[in-house]
């Protein structure tokens, strides 16, 4: 038997439930994630507003997917505080000089 090495783990995709959105976001993230999903289901009474709740859920999805990849929080201190040494620049084929 040899070792493998230890692949981070991707957080898992909670999809569109607003409770297993809740139950992916840090706890730091609970308490805005429910405020605004309140207040989009009171909004949603007004059929017209009805996909604003959608497009929360689509939101936060996305944010507990990204909050929950080692390395996240490291990575936001870095941009704050300026230090784009950290990231990778990438410019897709054809687009030197372009951007």
């Amino acid at each position: 038997m040899t070792a493998q090495p230890e692949e981070p783990i991707a957080p898992r995709d909670p999809g569109e439930d607003p409770a297993a959105i809740f139950d992916a976001l840090p706890p730091s993230h609970r308490d805005q994630f429910r405020a605004e999903y309140d207040e989009a289901l009171d909004a949603a009474h007004d059929l017209a507003r009805f996909k604003q709740v959608q497009a929360l859920l689509r939101q936060w999805r996305l944010r507990a997917v990204a909050y929950g990849r080692p390395g996240y929080e490291e990575a936001v201190q870095e941009a704050l505080q300026g230090r784009e040494d950290t990231f990778v620049r990438y410019t897709p084929p054809g687009w030197e000089g372009r951007v």
